[in-house]
């Protein structure tokens, strides 16, 4: 029994160092386009965002991302065709998401899907960017803050350690029903 015991401990210390070698993280910035079809015209948002993620298994990686929207300016025509003014909405969108990202293979050029949960805040502010979003941050917990699900897919590349990543998806958020958004994103990732 002692001698089973030591050799399933020395096979599992073996074991353990390969495990960890092959498993890896990545971290990424990215560039998003948000496409709000709540509202009538349609609202294209703009923001930057990051994401972090582990890998469970070879194919499997769990993802954390969070994104943030700036204000978006827009254009009013009055009824006589000619004369127009340009607006802030100063609406801007937070987005938190988080679940599974599944990849294929190990090689430099990868296909994966991805099904994420999380959340959607809207907040309406007058303040610069980096306040804004701090502002936002801490007001997750308003009545502006809707759950989303996010179904979205899309390729990575690397050479190294570094690569480009692009995704497209439909940020689905329930608000007296769901709503669809196209949301894409572009950006670097770092292996680790």
């Amino acid at each position: 029994m002692k001698r089973t015991a030591m050799l399933a401990i020395f096979a599992l210390a073996l074991a353990v160092p390969s495990v960890f070698a092959q498993n890896h993280g990545e971290v990424g910035a990215f560039a998003e386009l948000f496409r709000l079809n709540a509202a009538n015209p349609t609202i294209n948002f703009v923001g930057l965002g990051g994401r972090v993620g582990i890998n469970v298994h070879n194919n499997i990686q769990l993802e954390a991302e969070m994104g943030y929207d700036f204000k978006r300016n827009f254009t009013n025509t009055f009824t006589n065709g000619v004369n127009t003014t340009l607006s802030t909405s100063r609406l801007r969108a937070l987005h938190g998401l988080f679940g599974p990202k599944i990849q294929t293979g190990g090689g430099p050029v990868r296909l994966f899907g991805t099904l994420k949960g999380g959340f959607l805040n809207f907040g309406v502010t007058g303040q610069n960017a980096p306040s804004g979003f701090v502002s936002q941050v801490g007001n997750l917990t308003t009545d502006n803050t809707f759950g989303v699900l996010y179904p979205g897919g899309g390729l990575e590349a690397y050479l190294g350690p570094i690569g480009l990543r692009a995704e497209v998806g439909d940020e689905i958020y329930f608000n007296n029903g769901a709503h669809s958004n196209l949301r894409v994103t572009f950006g670097p990732s770092i292996r680790f």
